[in-house]
């Protein structure tokens, strides 16, 4: 028998955070609304913990408006709630003309249940070219009710 010790294999968390742009120094935000306790930054920069979260209920926009185009190759999105039970959905953009035209990347729907199913994750693989705009729009409650729209984290590479 012939054997061999080999490096364990990384994961992709292992070298998760030194690939990621700052969106810090790329881009300015808009928002359609934040709780001052969990403001866009939280989401949107390492270190941070809270994330973000709307002031009201309803749907909700993230907007990043980039500096220069960009070349955007991943979208790491991560929702949390494990309070109340619901069914979001988010629609992911990108314009490359500023906000004139968008093109939709996805369309998804989670559910969201206290008792289990609290977190969702995506990671998107995408090839875009010249980036002048990245569109998150958030409808917290499909059905309609009170929910608050949150964001745990958005990476981008």
């Amino acid at each position: 028998m012939h054997k061999k010790i080999i490096t364990p294999v990384r994961q992709e968390t292992a070298s998760f955070d030194k690939d990621w742009l700052n969106i810090d120094g790329l881009a300015e935000v808009e928002i359609t609304s934040e709780d001052a306790a969990h403001p866009i930054e939280s989401a949107l920069l390492p270190g941070h913990a809270s994330g973000w979260r709307a002031a009201g209920p309803g749907k909700q926009t993230i907007r990043l408006l980039f500096d220069s185009p960009l070349r955007i190759r991943r979208i790491w999105l991560n929702f949390v709630e494990t309070h109340t039970e619901r069914t979001q959905e988010y629609v992911l953009r990108w314009s490359p003309d500023g906000g004139q035209s968008f093109r939709e990347i996805v369309r998804q729907q989670w559910n969201f249940n206290p008792q289990g199913a609290t977190s969702e994750t995506e990671h998107h693989h995408v090839e875009l070219l010249a980036v002048t705009v990245l569109e998150l729009n958030i409808i917290p409650d499909i059905s309609g009710g009170n929910a608050l729209a949150s964001l745990a984290q958005l990476r981008l590479a």
